[in-house]
């Protein structure tokens, strides 16, 4: 099973949509998304998505309202879930996770850097999926998490 992991879209429309459009191309039906949508209108975009959406909220989430009307799953990280037999921890800062649960996740997925980041430690498969709105680092970055492979493809999408 393959799902899509985006973070720091920040408002940016078309880097979200050709984001969406891929992982629609790829079949992807379970979306993991890191935080920091920011207004309301960008979360009307990502709700299109057809399939599972799981999203917790980033420190440039400040219409938390706006935000919840539009995706009432968005919420404060951690943000544990249970895929595929992987115990996948969704937070929107690495350094706002407590150690108490990485300890408890084989999969810890982040943002807020807008840094890409693949990394295993310790047992535990760490990713950022790098910023989606290109604003810092001009590329447009996601991520796909295999998780009966445990494997990550960066992917650079194209606004």
């Amino acid at each position: 099973m393959r799902i899509g992991l985006i973070a720091d879209t920040h408002d940016r429309l078309p880097a979200l949509q050709a984001a969406l459009d891929h992982f629609g191309l790829l079949d992807i039906d379970t979306v993991l998304h890191a935080g920091d949508l920011v207004a309301p209108f960008a979360a009307r975009l990502l709700a299109s998505f057809g399939g599972n959406m799981h999203v917790v909220y980033g420190n440039n989430d400040g219409e938390r309202q706006g935000l919840k009307a539009v995706l009432p799953q968005i919420q404060d990280g951690p943000l544990f879930l249970n895929i595929a037999d992987r115990r996948i921890l969704l937070h929107h800062y690495i350094d706002w996770c407590k150690p108490a649960d990485v300890a408890r996740a084989d999969v810890v997925v982040t943002g807020h850097s807008h840094e890409l980041l693949v990394d295993r430690q310790d047992g535990k498969l760490f990713i950022n999926p790098g910023e989606c709105c290109g604003w810092l680092s001009g590329r447009c970055t996601v991520a796909i998490l295999d998780l009966r492979s445990a494997t990550v493809e960066t992917v650079e999408v194209s606004p």
